[in-house]
């Protein structure tokens, strides 16, 4: 069975080699058929914690890594990340 693939954007990389990516899907309502807006957050590992908040990823399945993480990121699709205020 093939690995699923999905792209989004990292709204957290606050923990260590985690980031947090949002999915956005749309799908037209099953009675008024107006397509709406649905989204999920998947916890993904980043092992060199090179994605920031804001970037724009692809994501694979992988085997579980942890009690929430069965994602990790494979390639960055887009750089708009919010700059760094060190």
């Amino acid at each position: 069975m093939p690995k699923r693939v999905l792209t989004g954007v990292v709204v957290s990389d606050k923990t260590d080699k985690t980031v947090v990516i949002k999915v956005e899907r749309r799908v037209k309502h099953g009675l008024y058929g107006k397509i709406i807006k649905r989204s999920k957050k998947y916890h993904a590992h980043d092992e060199a914690n090179e994605f920031r908040e804001g970037e724009t990823v692809r994501i694979e399945e992988t085997a579980p890594i942890s009690k929430l993480k069965t994602w990790k990121v494979i390639e960055r699709v887009d750089t708009h990340a919010t700059p760094n205020h060190a």
